[in-house]
């Protein structure tokens, strides 16, 4: 959701296994103001984020009552930047399902720009319930 929507369109979705989505970097952006000024760079903190949310429409995507869950991101793995985004960049974001035991689930990611890896992390993240769960049905957390 704007301000923080940081996926533009999704390319291609394989149900509960993988997804690319793409996020077109602008120098609009209000976090270039700061970072850097004179030298715009994307904090790698909001391509993990991109990622995080690329990863997040894959696995709600399945759930049947997805407009009553959240996905909650509770760590970030094996993170590695590798090369500054700026604007003007495509970022091709690439999220593959390694695991999911019951509320858990494990995420690989990608970020590339032009073919060459940008970044790329381990997520896990844990499906809870947005509101409390209707009368009768119990709740996941």
């Amino acid at each position: 959701r704007y301000p923080f929507l940081m996926v533009d369109a999704i390319l291609e979705m394989e149900p509960l296994k993988r997804i690319v989505g793409i996020k077109n970097v602008s120098i609009n952006e209000s976090h270039f103001q700061g970072h850097f000024p004179g030298k715009p760079i994307m904090p790698g903190v909001l391509i993990i984020e991109a990622m995080a949310q690329t990863g997040g429409l894959l696995l709600l995507q399945e759930v049947p009552d997805r407009e009553h869950k959240l996905l909650y991101f509770v760590a970030v793995d094996d993170a590695r930047f590798r090369r500054p985004v700026v604007p003007g960049d495509q970022l091709r974001l690439e999220v593959n399902v390694l695991s999911w035991r019951g509320n858990f689930c494990k995420l690989e990611g990608k970020a590339t720009v032009n073919g060459d890896l940008a970044a790329e992390a381990t997520l896990m993240c844990k499906m809870v319930d947005r509101d409390p769960p209707p009368e009768g049905k119990p709740s996941n957390e």
